[in-house]
């Protein structure tokens, strides 16, 4: 018989990363009682478990660390704030009556919480959904699939590598592979130029010698059982080469993990492909909140981090009545020119600030100095120019001007001019 246990909690936090932990020691330091995180993992900390090079935890936690480390440090930090883990759990979908179906090896539940904050993340896409024709041998990776095999599992992964993208996660893939002992013959990206901070890049090119092929695309893998070789093509004249490897990565071009979200039926972003949200982190439905990569991909970690502090905090204002009820009204904030999306999407209260007191902006296009202009109807609320625009990386516009912005007046737009 599979009849669900009903169980009660405060607030119920899916996925157990950086952003989910932060938001739940956030709230238990808020003083919520009832703190319970959901983790499908044998162990919380989300993709920083398996990233075993220094970078994590800079802006949050002020201290450079590896990925193992700053998980260890949230799992940690969750424990002596008094919130429940449960680990091997899976959150399957909704019941009727609102609450979480779970799965969990001490059997099915049903998880009843007066909110509910999603964080589960985001994935990057594999080779099929990016089209990449050729045969189907082993040796094909993202960069996930890639640091699961060789920092988890100990697993031997090939010789020869070329990792597909060149911003930051392609330079980690780069060292996962070095790690593993696997020669990098290149990194390619279809843009001009790489996504990354630029000592990645010189890293790259003059310490280990492995080259950034920019305007370069890969158009086929071959070899059954095992990957041969790679078909590349310069995009500026379409002409076409070979490169013989065993293992090829496809690293970045990320979607959120939105199945909960979507069949929650909250308001979604046809551009992030997450959930829209305001300020705060609350969605269309109230008591449901999502924060982290779910909502921007992707992130650093310690952005993610902070996103879902940030959503905690305001979860526990919500609990109080201290708080709007729900993004599905307010004045809606839109992008124009080269920009991809922004987070958040909807304003319900100009007093709320989002997290860093920065609105995330998507980029499409390199630029210097881009000049930004953010306007509500006839009326300019901001203007200024930004540090720089590189694709794939956020440019974060300050939100001072939120203050100005009525409440029922029209959509505000932001655009860049460049």
């Amino acid at each position: 018989m599979n009849e669900r246990i009903r169980h009660d909690v405060d607030v119920a936090v899916i996925g157990g990363g950086p952003a989910g932990l932060a938001a739940a020691v956030a709230l238990r330091q808020a003083g919520v009682e009832r703190v319970e995180v959901l983790e499908r993992e044998l162990v919380a900390g989300g993709i920083p478990r398996h990233s075993a090079h220094t970078g994590y935890g800079l802006r949050d936690l002020r201290r450079i660390m590896t990925g193992p480390a700053y998980a260890r440090r949230y799992a940690a930090l969750a424990a002596v704030a008094g919130v429940t883990v449960r680990t091997t759990t899976m959150v399957t979908g909704w019941s009727g009556d609102g609450g979480l179906e779970v799965t969990a090896p001490d059997g099915l539940s049903v998880v009843h919480a007066s909110a509910v904050l999603m964080a589960t993340g985001a994935r990057e896409r594999p080779r099929p959904a990016r089209w990449v024709p050729g045969d189907r041998g082993q040796g094909v990776y993202t960069t996930g699939q890639l640091q699961q095999t060789v920092y988890l599992h100990g697993r031997p992964v090939g010789r020869r590598a070329i990792v597909v993208g060149a911003e930051h996660v392609g330079f980690s893939a780069m060292m996962t592979l070095r790690h593993a002992g696997v020669e990098v013959a290149a990194l390619t990206t279809e843009l001009p130029r790489h996504q990354s901070y630029l000592p990645f890049h010189l890293g790259a090119r003059w310490m280990l010698r492995v080259p950034v092929l920019t305007g370069t695309r890969v158009v086929a893998v071959r070899g059954k059982p095992r990957l041969a070789e790679v078909e590349l093509e310069r995009v500026a004249d379409g002409h076409r080469w070979t490169e013989a490897c065993d293992t090829v990565v496809f690293t970045g071009d990320w979607v959120p993990d939105h199945e909960l979200a979507r069949t929650a039926g909250v308001g979604m972003d046809a551009r992030t492909l997450g959930p829209v949200i305001d300020a705060t982190g609350a969605t269309s439905t109230p008591g449901l909140f999502a924060a982290g990569n779910l909502c921007h991909p992707v992130e650093t970690a310690d952005v993610a981090a902070l996103s879902g502090r940030h959503a905690g905090r305001s979860i526990a204002r919500w609990l109080a009545g201290r708080a709007a009820s729900a993004a599905g009204a307010g004045v809606p904030i839109e992008v124009d020119g080269p920009l991809a999306w922004t987070s958040p999407q909807r304003i319900s209260s100009s007093a709320d600030l989002p997290a860093r007191g920065r609105v995330i902006l998507r980029p499409s296009v390199f630029a210097r100095l881009p000049r930004v202009r953010v306007s509500q109807g006839d009326r300019v609320l901001w203007q200024g120019r930004l540090p720089q625009f590189v694709p794939s990386r956020p440019a974060l516009l300050p939100a001072s001007w939120l203050a100005r912005v009525d409440p029922s007046g029209a959509a505000v737009r932001i655009e860049a001019l460049v």
